[in-house]
């Protein structure tokens, strides 16, 4: 089997398209397989990367009510490419709202006690964009979710009447 035949296959379309000069940089540094393999699966990640980042920059999933979830572990931009995103967003006209798991619940719990979970949800339902930071890093008890899932659906509901 030919080797731009299996790059398909694989769905390696970056790579595709880079390859002779991917080759030509490793024989100019003299790289051993290891290093040469990293090369290569490097150029295909960087673009499926920016190819997803400039995706999301066209901001077509804050018009279909979509929701963008980001994963990864500590340290690898989740919330500097959210930011990013949010400033994308004001910028086109849209309302957004950013903040952490930890306040969200905060917040939430509080407004359980006085009374007046409705309007703390319909605060962060209104913005086009909410971006809450931190998702995965903090525990949430029973109630916490249960506040949680009730701002979801309601995220939901507005993000149903959007497509309607």
């Amino acid at each position: 089997m030919q080797l731009e035949g299996l790059l398909e296959k694989m769905k390696l379309e970056h790579l595709t398209v880079q390859l002779d000069a991917v080759c030509e940089q490793a024989a100019k540094k003299d790289l051993g397989y290891r290093e040469f393999l990293t090369e290569v699966l490097a150029t295909e990640w960087n673009g499926r990367h920016r190819k997803v980042m400039r995706g999301l920059s066209g901001l077509g999933f804050v018009d279909r009510g979509e929701n963008v979830i980001m994963l990864g572990p500590p340290g690898v931009g989740k919330t500097h490419l959210a930011i990013a995103l949010g400033i994308k967003a004001i910028e086109a006209g849209h309302k957004v709202l950013f903040l952490t798991l930890k306040s969200m619940l905060t917040r939430l719990t509080r407004a359980r006690l006085e009374n007046r979970v409705e309007r703390q949800i319909q605060q962060f339902v209104y913005p086009k964009v909410l971006i809450i930071d931190g998702m995965g890093y903090l525990p949430m008890s029973r109630d916490e979710a249960g506040l949680f899932f009730r701002l979801l659906s309601r995220r939901y509901e507005k993000a149903a009447t959007i497509m309607r």
